[in-house]
């Protein structure tokens, strides 16, 4: 619920998100553990950007007990955040190129 208001809020499409997600600019840690943020530059002049936070969660904890045998444990992304900061944010932590990897098989 409080990504779907930050969208609303900041005005961000979901399709924007999903492509936040699939084709980032900068991957960083979240602040939150276990979490990735990542950022795309928004509009052309490159003087704001929008990020979007996000946890790997396996598919099973979202199903219920009784379709839980039947499903297959699968990794699933949980969109914890979306933001829009204005100008252009400071580098922090980047993200092991290992994770990265593992994170785009799953895209």
């Amino acid at each position: 619920m409080h990504s779907r208001f930050k969208m609303k809020y900041y005005g961000i499409a979901d399709s924007r998100v999903k492509r936040i997600i699939r084709f980032p600019t900068r991957y960083e840690e979240g602040i939150v553990p276990n979490t990735v943020a990542v950022m795309q530059p928004a509009g052309t002049k490159k003087y704001s950007e929008i990020w979007a936070m996000y946890k790997l969660v396996s598919g099973d904890q979202q199903a219920s007990s009784k379709s839980k045998l039947q499903m297959t444990k699968r990794q699933r992304l949980k969109i914890i955040t979306v933001w829009r900061y204005p100008g252009v944010s400071p580098k922090r932590d980047p993200i092991p190129k290992e994770v990265l990897e593992e994170i785009k098989s799953l895209l």
